[in-house]
């Protein structure tokens, strides 16, 4: 059943027949310093199913989830879990605990260097056996607890030593480990796939599809509507706070939920364009390229062209980026730009090139949180703009105010600090920030990554508006659908080198796909060079 909301419109909230509610939250209200997060919201999740809490960033299913913690206390709403009633004016997490609600977060909040049974220790405590630690019964019960989740692994291995579904699974195995016959308990997933390649991220679907299927309740959130879809039953979709719509039931397409989400059209969010931008004039070239994972790498992109680098977790795309931006010195290889020869010592002689890079983790390598967007937009202009010994700051703001007029920022003031601003957001300023410089060469790493479909899409049409103007663009990126829909050619790494070239719509995702999976061994190329570039 599928339910599309106009603001404003009151939703069905009844679950199906003969059936039980496991989380029934309504009329939910919650305000931060005058900004209303969410208005008269709700939220209803069927016993025994996978329910997908989706929206915009901004949206506000994350309060909500925090609400549901006991996190944030609620302004305003009702709350009843498996048919308890709960009062949120005193609600905490130990009320959230007792409950049956179990959480598990992207930060999934393991310890790499401690044993699978020293983690599952330190969340439930560990058995004594007179003076001393049970480890024998420790042991014996986190196997068990293993195999019900289908992990195959010895509980004494490290955390570290896991591949990343395993270790999710893990957390996902912790946070239930006390369940029983005699209490329910609900798992709530808060983006459990961000970190994930795709072929990880269908392990661990498949594994939370079928305790579901056993009985398990499960509350998703993610960005990634396409696991989505395969894995959840209904859907509850949030928009500016309220509630935009309610599928019970069903099995929307990707279009219907993200008109849903944007209330447009799908056709306005998706970037339109073919290679026709696309100049054979080479900008920048690389030739043997090794160092890291990276065994022999060779590739020119041109001018105005978006050139896609994937592969799976380790193949080289993100090594390719940094030893281009002057993070780190290959081993040995030559790289031209705009037909000089080109090596950068370090980060500061890329950009006096011309080159630009946003790096996949923009809260620690792009941003600093504790300051302004207007001084996390001028960072990368300081040197230019400095004059006579100190920063024009009207010059400053001013630039702010063009930059977020022109990137679709939404943010209270060019002053507002820039942790204040939604994922989609920050990634837009720090997008920002660099093409101001006007770079010949854009690096991009993971660029939408926790991201929602709207602001995806604007930073598609960014990246696009880059290229139409001469920009050369290469983007690493795991998200395969990203590649398909933004690349005028994809480089497929595997086990550092290119495996497979594909021009843009030769293959569709599903044919990206297996050639990523299918991880070809190519040769290693020649090291000819005896000193490494540097």
């Amino acid at each position: 059943m599928s339910i599309p909301l106009t603001p404003g419109a009151a939703e069905d909230t009844s679950a199906a027949p003969g059936t039980t509610l496991a989380i029934d939250v309504t009329h939910l209200d919650k305000d931060f310093a005058g900004t209303r997060a969410l208005n008269n919201a709700s939220l209803q999740v069927r016993s025994g199913t996978v329910h997908a809490l989706l929206g915009g960033n901004g949206s506000g299913k994350s309060t909500t989830i925090k609400i549901l913690a006991g996190v944030y206390p609620a302004d305003a709403g009702d709350l009843e879990i498996f048919g308890t009633a709960y009062d949120l004016g005193t609600y905490s997490p130990a009320t959230a605990q007792q409950a049956g609600l179990r959480f598990v977060h992207q930060d999934l909040g393991l310890f790499d260097d401690l044993s699978i049974e020293e983690n599952f220790a330190l969340d439930s405590g560990y058995p004594m056996h007179g003076p001393g630690i049970d480890w024998r019964g420790l042991r014996t019960r986190v196997t068990r607890l293993l195999e019900e989740y289908e992990l195959d692994v010895d509980p004494r291995v490290p955390i570290s030593r896991l591949r990343p579904s395993d270790q999710t699974m893990v957390a996902i195995a912790r946070a239930l480990q006390e369940q029983d016959a005699t209490q329910r308990q609900i798992l709530v997933l808060d983006e459990p796939t961000a970190r994930l390649a795709a072929h990880e991220s269908e392990l661990l679907l498949e594994r939370v599809r079928r305790r579901a299927e056993a009985g398990q309740t499960v509350l998703i959130v993610s960005h990634r509507l396409r696991e989505v879809l395969a894995v959840s039953d209904d859907f509850t979709i949030y928009r500016d706070g309220r509630v935009a719509g309610v599928l019970t039931a069903a099995s929307p397409t990707e279009d219907e939920l993200i008109e849903i989400m944007a209330g447009r059209a799908v056709k306005a969010l998706r970037p339109t364009g073919d290679a026709a931008h696309v100049e054979r004039t080479p900008v920048f070239s690389v030739t043997g390229l090794r160092g890291g994972p990276v065994r022999g790498v060779d590739f020119t992109v041109h001018k105005g062209e978006i050139l896609g680098l994937t592969g799976l977790v380790g193949s080289g795309r993100s090594s390719i980026l940094k030893m281009i931006f002057g993070e780190h010195a290959p081993e040995s290889g030559t790289m031209t730009l705009d037909g000089a020869p080109y090596a950068p010592a370090e980060v500061g002689a890329a950009m006096e090139a011309g080159v630009a890079m946003v790096p996949e983790d923009r809260v620690h390598e792009a941003s600093f949180m504790d300051q302004s967007v207007t001084e996390n937009l001028a960072l990368a202009t300081l040197t230019e703009n400095w004059t006579r010994g100190f920063m024009p700051r009207r010059r400053e703001r001013d630039t702010a105010r063009e930059l977020i007029t022109e990137f679709g920022v939404k943010v209270a003031s060019p002053e507002a600090l820039f942790s204040s601003m939604s994922g989609g957001n920050q990634q837009k300023v720090v997008m920002a920030r660099w093409m101001q410089r006007d770079p010949q060469l854009l690096l991009l790493d993971e660029p939408t990554q926790g991201v929602d479909v709207m602001s995806r899409a604007d930073l598609y049409a960014s990246i696009r508006r880059a290229a139409a103007n001469g920009c050369a663009v290469v983007v690493a990126s795991s998200d395969l659908a990203e590649i398909h829909a933004l690349c005028d050619r994809t480089l497929v790494l595997s086990r550092g080198r290119i495996s497979d070239e594909v021009a843009a719509g030769a293959l569709d995702v599903d044919g990206l796909t297996s050639l990523v999976l299918r991880e070809k061994t190519v040769p290693d190329a020649p090291n000819t060079s005896e000193e490494p570039t540097s």
